[in-house]
């Protein structure tokens, strides 16, 4: 038996607003492993991450769109918090990595 099957083997209809949030659980996607980083201690991971989008921003000019899977990366290990203070302070000009 298929576990999908225990629950229900009809899909229920959806409506736009439940269709758009599935989409958006089915396409998030954390961070790889990276041997760089072995402890459970991530904050230097999430660093990392968090600038190789930068660099990638960097390299492009500035377009989001090649660079969305490094900031998904960023956004799926490090606290929201740091990621709202980082990018408040680069945009603020203050922000102690990459630099634009």
């Amino acid at each position: 038996m298929k576990l999908n099957k225990i629950f229900s083997d009809q899909i229920p209809a959806l409506s736009e607003k439940e269709e758009d949030l599935l989409h958006q659980v089915k396409n998030t996607r954390t961070t790889p492993r990276d041997q760089r980083f072995p402890s459970q201690n991530q904050a230097l991971h999430c660093w990392n991450r968090y600038n190789e989008w930068l660099v990638c921003l960097k390299q492009t000019g500035g377009d989001d769109d090649k660079c969305q899977a490094y900031r998904q990366y960023s956004l799926s290990i490090c606290p929201g918090d740091w990621v709202e203070n980082w990018d408040e302070a680069r945009d603020e000009g203050r922000f102690a990595g990459v630099k634009n």
